[in-house]
């Protein structure tokens, strides 16, 4: 079995730490190109609550998503058989007091009925004694792949152009 995947997941972090913190396209336009023809190749998409999750703000990074034509999964009865088991095995994976992590349990239940590998910013979780559980804890116990936005990089072998204007 192949460990690089045909087809990508991505949490909604991705994309928004990216925007604020290091690929902001006014100095890496590359990226947000290469995820729009990423897109139109059908190499990666969003779960429908992750493009609410981040339209719901009207800012520059939900303008560039609205017009990105990137493949949006809508909820189907298949997700939905399996956001019931997920939300039943993992009931901390939302955190519904902050109104955080409400797409996290769709991410997973989207990538196992694409059977894709997810590509988020969360880190496993691994105190003990945390009452928190995070997307990648929850895709080890259920055989499902994940990977950061870093290596999702790495694995498709993408190169940014760099220049002075």
């Amino acid at each position: 079995m192949s460990t690089k995947a045909n087809k990508y997941c991505l949490d909604a972090n991705v994309l928004i730490q990216a925007w604020q913190k290091y690929y902001n396209p006014k100095f890496c336009p590359d990226y947000w190109k290469i995820l729009i023809e990423l897109g139109k190749r059908g190499n990666i998409f969003f779960p429908e609550l992750v493009y609410e999750e981040i339209i719901r703000t009207e800012d520059d990074l939900s303008k560039w998503l609205k017009d990105s034509k990137i493949p949006i999964n809508k909820i189907s009865e298949p997700v939905t058989i399996h956001i019931r088991k997920i939300l039943e095995d993992y009931p901390l994976l939302v955190d519904n007091t902050k109104a955080r992590s409400l797409a996290d349990p769709w991410v997973i239940a989207h990538a196992l009925h694409e059977n894709s590998t997810i590509v988020t910013k969360e880190e496993k979780v691994t105190a003990l004694n945390s009452n928190k559980i995070k997307i990648p804890n929850v895709c080890d116990n259920m055989g499902i792949r994940w990977i950061n936005d870093f290596q999702f990089i790495d694995e498709l072998d993408i190169k940014f152009q760099c220049s002075l204007n």
